[in-house]
């Protein structure tokens, strides 16, 4: 009698374990069914970015922080050159 017990207990195991993976594939499934989420949105161009740190030395500049030389350079550096 114990054998048969162990046995069902065994086989009971095996066929929840497997239903259980079963879960989980399908579970998967349903997860990789799902829309994807919306990509974000494109970051503004960097050249307008520039233009702005450009325009902003040149007010800068012509109030008087920044000398010639200075505003050169910075824009200089800005611009790669």
């Amino acid at each position: 009698m114990m054998r048969r017990r162990r046995r069902r207990m065994i086989v009971g195991a095996a066929v929840v374990g497997a239903a259980a993976g079963r879960n989980t594939a399908s579970q998967q499934t349903s997860a990789s069914e799902a829309p994807a989420p919306e990509p974000a949105p494109p970051a503004p161009p960097a050249e307008a970015d520039l233009n702005t740190q450009i325009q902003q030395l040149a007010q800068m500049h012509a109030s008087g922080v920044l000398t010639d030389a200075e505003f050169a350079a910075a824009k200089a550096k800005l611009l790669g050159t």
